[in-house]
């Protein structure tokens, strides 16, 4: 037999927990991540007359080469009426010129100058509000310097979602593939997160958006006055502000290929930590709800994997340990590939236990080192 019914009271606790942390895991594939992969993005009117006017706001500081390369995309979109809001954030690197230059023969060009010292908290949520104050239109769409739309109907795919009480449009901003083992991890990274907001959203209950691409109403902004309760946070300017506005009635996600838009990924390690760090410290302002979601898993995770080695050593036959850690991880590795799919990401789902392997370990460092120092702030 596999299992000594005479167990032990340690045994007893070891597969008690053991099951629990099976639930648990198997509740958030099937009860959470299958609405992300198994969503059937709805058509969309296609009708240009019933397209609103739009304003592309872009935070850029010293992004010159980014602005090179990415703002051609954004303004040459196949929408009828739009203008793209450039807040030049005290840059020294060429971009003054550059934004200069341009508005010379772009006209849907807007640009916002911000001189030095002016930011003094030294984050986007300064100047992403100027140029919201500044944008003309009622429907913003925001993404970020380094960003590029997949196609000239991103803004027509984002925007096409404003019908009936619709205020925030939630969408997929990923990173383009990168070879090696930090371009996995920044995959998985990106997925993962996806996976939590994206189905919550999917579920009516949206909690945050990402700012390489979200949308809402310039009226919701100013009525809820924009970032206020949190401009002393660095980061923030998506998800914390998403948790205070959006409801089931007022957001839709939009994740269909041509409203997504791609970002480089971090070059380098070093450059990816200090990223990470500026994520996860906005976590703390999460609601009581949202922080208890974000953690059980990653918390039922460890303990799981602690079990299974545990009963190993117990006088439980190997096959059944074994027996559980592969039902879970191939669940795991289905709800990850449908997501990627969902996606329309190339995802190699059969390193998926590598990638947990590593957050299970690397998320709650980058808890502790955020506990005792602050994360570098936006430059």
């Amino acid at each position: 037999m596999w299992i000594d019914l005479n167990f032990n009271l340690l045994t007893y606790i070891v597969l008690g927990v053991a099951a629990f942390s099976l639930i648990v895991q198997v509740a958030y594939y099937w009860g959470l991540f299958s609405r992300l992969a198994f969503y059937k993005n709805k058509p969309q009117n296609d009708q240009n007359t019933s397209l609103p006017p739009v304003s592309v706001v872009i935070s850029a500081r010293n992004a010159v080469l980014e602005l090179e390369k990415n703002l051609p995309y954004i303004l040459y979109q196949d929408y009828p009426d739009f203008e793209v809001v450039v807040v030049n954030d005290s840059s020294d690197d060429g971009t003054t010129e550059l934004l200069t230059d341009l508005a010379r023969y772009e006209p849907k060009l807007n640009i916002v100058h911000i001189h030095q010292n002016l930011n003094f908290f030294k984050g986007k949520k300064f100047p992403l509000s100027l140029g919201i104050k500044s944008a003309k239109h009622e429907i913003l769409l925001l993404t970020d310097a380094d960003c590029k739309p997949t196609s000239n109907q991103w803004i027509k795919s984002m925007v096409g979602n404003y019908q009936n009480g619709t205020d925030i449009v939630i969408g997929y901003g990923a990173y383009l593939k990168k070879k090696g083992f930090l371009g996995f991890l920044q995959q998985y990274d990106t997925l993962q997160i996806a996976m939590f907001y994206l189905s919550k959203a999917i579920g009516g209950k949206p909690y945050m958006g990402v700012g390489r691409n979200l949308s809402y109403r310039k009226r919701l902004f100013m009525d809820n006055k924009g970032f206020i309760s949190h401009y002393n946070v660095p980061s923030g300017d998506d998800d914390l502000f998403i948790q205070e506005v959006a409801t089931k009635s007022n957001s839709k996600p939009e994740l269909s290929k041509p409203s997504f838009t791609f970002s480089e990924p971090q070059p380098n390690f070093d450059a990816w930590v200090r990223q990470k760090r500026r994520h996860i410290s906005t976590s703390k302002y999460y609601k009581s709800g949202i922080k208890i979601l974000l953690a059980l898993y990653p918390i039922t995770q460890i303990t799981f994997l602690a079990s299974v080695i545990w009963l190993i050593f117990l006088p439980i036959h190997w096959v059944f340990p074994l027996s559980i850690f592969l039902f879970r991880t191939f669940q795991q590795m289905f709800i990850f590939w449908k997501s990627a799919k969902s996606l329309h990401e190339k995802f190699s789902f059969y390193l998926v236990p590598f990638g947990e392997l590593f957050f299970m370990f690397f998320n709650p460092v980058i808890f502790l080192v955020n506990s005792v120092s602050k994360p570098i702030k936006w430059m």
